[in-house]
Order: C-alpha cells, then sequence, then structure tokens
C-alpha cells in the first residue's frame, strides 16, 4: 500500500509546475477639478487586474479596490468593495462609458468608470477639487 501512495505522489509532484513571474504595475496620479475625468486608462487585456485607488484630498480621502477582467472590445467585468464609508460589494460586466465601477473617497463622490469597452477612467463628481492615485497590478 505505501507503494501505492509513493507511486501516485511522485505522479502528482511530476505533472505539478508552477511558474513565479514578477508582476507588471501602472501608477497612475490624479488632481481632478470638479466634474472632471482623467485620461483614459487602458487595463491588461485577458487577464484578472487588482485595480486600487484612493482619494488623498484631506476630510475625504478613501480608498477603494476591485478585480478587474478587460475583454478587448467586448466589456469590462469586475468585482471589489467600495469606499469605507457604507462600504459595499461593486460587481459587473459594461462597455457603456459613465458606468460606476467603484468609489474611492468617503463620500462616495470619485469614482473609477467605464470609459469603453476597453478602457476605464478616473471621475471627480464633487463641487471642489479631487487628488490621489490607482494603481493597477497584473
Amino acid at each position: 500500500m505505501a507503494t501505492v501512495v509513493a507511486i501516485i505522489t511522485s505522479m502528482v509532484v511530476a505533472n505539478a509546475t508552477q511558474t513565479i513571474t514578477a508582476p507588471n504595475a501602472a501608477f497612475i496620479s490624479y488632481n481632478l477639478a470638479a466634474n472632471a475625468n482623467s485620461a483614459a486608462i487602458t487595463p491588461a487585456t485577458n487577464r484578472s487586474v487588482l485595480v486600487m485607488g484612493c482619494c488623498t484630498t484631506s476630510a475625504v480621502g478613501g480608498v477603494g479596490q476591485v478585480s478587474l477582467q478587460h475583454v478587448p472590445s467586448t466589456f469590462i467585468q469586475w468585482v471589489g468593495l467600495e469606499s469605507w464609508s457604507g462600504a459595499v460589494i461593486t460587481s459587473g460586466t459594461n462597455n457603456a462609458a459613465e458606468t460606476h465601477i467603484v468609489f474611492i473617497d468617503v463620500f462616495h463622490q470619485v469614482d473609477i468608470r467605464v470609459a469603453s469597452a476597453d478602457t476605464i477612467r478616473i471621475h471627480n463628481g464633487s463641487a471642489g477639487t479631487r487628488a490621489g492615485n490607482v494603481t493597477l497590478v497584473w
């Protein structure tokens, strides 16, 4: 019996492979006037992308994150967590501009949105200037 277990274990180990690669990342800073948008951001395609955003403006700061997939010329899909004040799960699949993805400030006025089937952007829907950053890791 021990021989059979050893053989099966050896077969499983022989077939298991692991490839470790260094992650890629993109860091985008923003400083947006009221009701302004950032430039379009194109996430990596056909792979999971961790999108983390924060607002660093004093008294309105916050942080939110989603795991996102960009299917080229088709849609963007995501699941994650809104900023801490009233934090809820956010999820969806869409290719329509202005579709909300995740809030990244305390008052849920600064968010990451779908810009097109292939891009996202940061939107400041507040009445004042907001600053912060968004990091994509894939």
